[in-house]
């Protein structure tokens, strides 16, 4: 039976990834423009990221009636914070977000506080991550950083998906992702840490050290982000946050781990420093 799973496996595989790279490519090419860009073009280029990855996540939640406006309003009050301030300025629009979240709830008639919680996991979630790949990008080399926690995150990825269909057996967490196995998060994990490594070869102001360091942080919290929105669209009762990728879900669905990698990016980043 595990024979037959494997081979299942191989062939979804294999079919998989030609619509993959069909819509991996546009997507590579325009982060790889905001993110040489710099400045105010990536700001904008990861706001409006944000804002889909909100719509997608309010949107999952509808039935809750979150305050949507309040939301949007977050995340981007969040995106100016990061571009013309600073981690301080951050946290001080996010404390101030609260005030506007309650005056927004106040003024739906259908307010819910289950609706009022989504939207506060969606600013801080969602929001707070892009404010943390802004602040990571004005960081010394902050391009470079951002380059190689995106090449660790979706090399991870990748192999952990190609991996656990290939070789996976062992279920990882099979209440909240059945297809997720023990082999290929282990296959994602070597694959992610060798990949920022690798990328650091060609940044000579990166030491292999700080790069393996760098590597391993991203290799360890990417999967968390991945099951951490699983658990979500498991709870929400749907497969897919949206159509974005076309059959491969929504903006969500792609960005889950960056949601934690770039994160932990800019804090390892700035330890480094």
């Amino acid at each position: 039976m595990a024979r037959s799973r494997r081979d299942d496996r191989r062939r979804a595989g294999g079919s998989d990834l030609g619509s993959r790279i069909v819509f991996g490519l546009p997507a590579l090419a325009f982060a790889i423009a905001i993110v040489v860009a710099g400045g105010g073009w990536f700001a904008l280029g990861v706001g409006l990221l944000g804002i889909l990855c909100m719509h997608e996540l309010l949107s999952a939640y509808e039935h809750t009636e979150p305050p949507k406006l309040a939301g949007f309003l977050g995340l981007i009050g969040l995106v100016l914070a990061a571009h013309f301030g600073d981690l301080d300025t951050v946290m001080l629009v996010f404390a101030a977000f609260f005030l506007v979240l309650f005056l927004v709830t106040m003024a739906s008639p259908r307010a819910t506080g289950p609706g009022l919680a989504i939207c506060v996991l969606g600013v801080a979630w969602i929001g707070l991550a892009i404010a943390h790949a802004i602040l990571l990008r004005d960081l010394p080399h902050g391009g470079g950083i951002v380059a190689d926690v995106l090449v660790g995150t979706f090399a991870g990825d990748i192999a952990a998906y190609f991996g656990g269909r290939t070789f996976g057996v062992t279920p990882l967490a099979p209440r909240v992702s059945p297809a997720k196995t023990w082999e290929g998060l282990g296959i994602g994990f070597v694959i992610a840490v060798l990949g920022v490594w690798l990328a650091g070869t060609y940044q000579d102001w990166l030491s292999g050290t700080d790069a393996f360091v760098l590597g391993l942080a991203v290799a360890a919290v990417g999967p968390a982000g991945d099951l951490f929105e699983s658990f979500l669209k498991r709870d929400a009762g749907i497969k897919d946050t949206g159509r974005v990728f076309g059959a491969h879900g929504g903006a969500l669905d792609r960005l889950d781990a960056l949601l934690f990698t770039i994160v932990v990016g800019y804090w390892v980043w700035r330890a480094l420093l």
